[in-house]
């Protein structure tokens, strides 16, 4: 078996991630069997905790059981030994979103404050200067936020951020996708190349060997993806995450909604024009602003009152998706107010907040924060399904690599 190194640094880097408390288990297999998700071919949060305890980072870094895992904390409460497995399965998805970065940066952001709140202020700092140097004129007879921000050049900036995130996102879940279905194999230029020679798209194993995985598997389970992004359906499937099923839905729902309104559709929703109610501008937006803003206060609530098992452990990046969300909602129904009372200067000056907020959280929070486990999840469901479709396949000839 590839990758089958020890690194006695292992747990102390995990550690850096957050709560992880292995000192006390003994590996009863409480927590195991109070999962409603683990099954033998996901057995967690056992197997990944050894990993770790072993030093074996490769298998760590291919291991899809945490972002299997929908921490409902029914682990946690059935550990006779408080070792709070469901955070350290938090933990790891920490961990295991800094080794697909690239970049290095989720790495910088979840072991630093100084770092994600100075990548915070740079990025801000620098959509307020592109917002000073062309800015349009600051018409103050009556509200003209389009004459202020010129919705073409806003359109024509969103579509270049959307690109450069999407690139991040992407780049990293390629990475993601080598690290499982090649078993945690470098990802360097080399490695890829001589990966794909040896390996083809993926291989799994069965009784010890290495199987590789015919593309048309892969092609079959696509639609795993947008099934699971869309439903989250797992969340149901955890005896305490029905109320939280839905509240996570509604929120993913909104923030979906306005970034196809603010990418795609800002020439038709950024308008000097009053629609009526009833318009689909607007009732559109009301309603992502709104879940967006319960999402929010939701989750900044639950952190503060700790009652629930999800929320007893917070890392200050627990802390920075909300509190931007907020101040995000907060800010955009606030531009939304002063333009109806027609205070033009006030609309300008809290729209401009109101980017600076919005463009910071996004490039900061989506490719490098947790806002990457909404493309995480899914994946992690697809390439399970995919495994275990490959394994109910008969293996054809000259599919077994070698042996363990």
């Amino acid at each position: 078996m590839t990758n089958v190194k020890s690194d006695p640094n292992l747990l102390n880097e995990v550690r850096e991630y957050g709560h992880f408390d292995v000192n006390a288990c003994y590996q009863c297999g409480s927590c195991t069997v109070s999962c409603s998700l683990a099954k033998d071919s996901a057995s967690f949060p056992r197997r990944t905790m050894r990993y770790v305890l072993l030093g074996l980072k490769g298998l760590l870094r291919g291991s899809l059981e945490p972002w299997l895992c929908y921490y409902c904390g029914d682990c946690s409460t059935a550990c006779p030994r408080e070792t709070e497995p469901g955070e350290a399965m938090m933990t790891l998805r920490r961990y295991l979103t800094s080794r697909y970065d690239w970049t290095g940066l989720s790495r910088k952001f979840y072991q630093s404050k100084a770092w994600e709140l100075g990548g915070l202020f740079a990025v801000g700092a620098f959509m307020a200067l592109l917002i000073l140097l062309f800015h349009g004129p600051l018409v103050t007879e009556r509200v003209e936020l389009n004459t202020f921000a010129p919705v073409h050049l806003v359109h024509y900036f969103d579509l270049a951020m959307f690109a450069v995130l999407a690139f991040f996102l992407f780049t990293n879940a390629f990475r993601m996708y080598w690290f499982i279905m090649h078993e945690g194999r470098g990802a360097g230029i080399l490695d890829i190349i001589r990966g794909f020679k040896e390996d083809g798209f993926g291989y799994v194993r069965r009784e010890g060997e290495k199987v590789r995985i015919p593309l048309i598997v892969f092609l079959s389970q696509v639609w795993t993806i947008i099934w699971n992004f869309a439903s989250q359906k797992l969340f149901l499937a955890c005896s305490r995450n029905t109320g939280r099923w839905l509240k996570h839905f509604l929120l993913v729902s909104g923030y979906v909604l306005m970034l196809l309104l603010v990418v795609v559709f800002l020439l038709w929703f950024q308008t000097d024009n009053i629609y009526p109610l009833y318009h689909p501008q607007r009732w559109l937006g009301y309603y992502a602003t709104a879940v967006l803003l319960y999402g929010a206060l939701e989750i900044i609530i639950g952190r503060i009152r700790k009652r629930e098992q999800i929320h007893r452990f917070s890392d200050f990046s627990d802390w920075m998706f909300p509190v931007l969300l907020l101040l995000t909602a907060v800010t955009g129904i606030l531009v939304h107010i002063f333009r109806y009372m027609g205070l033009p200067l006030a609309t300008y000056y809290m729209y401009s907040i109101h980017l600076v907020i919005a463009v910071a959280m996004l490039v900061v929070e989506v490719p490098f924060g947790k806002w990457a486990h909404l493309l995480y999840r899914p994946l992690a469901v697809y390439f399970q399904a995919v495994r275990e479709k490959a394994l109910e396949q008969k293996v054809p000839e000259g599919a077994v690599l070698d042996h363990a």
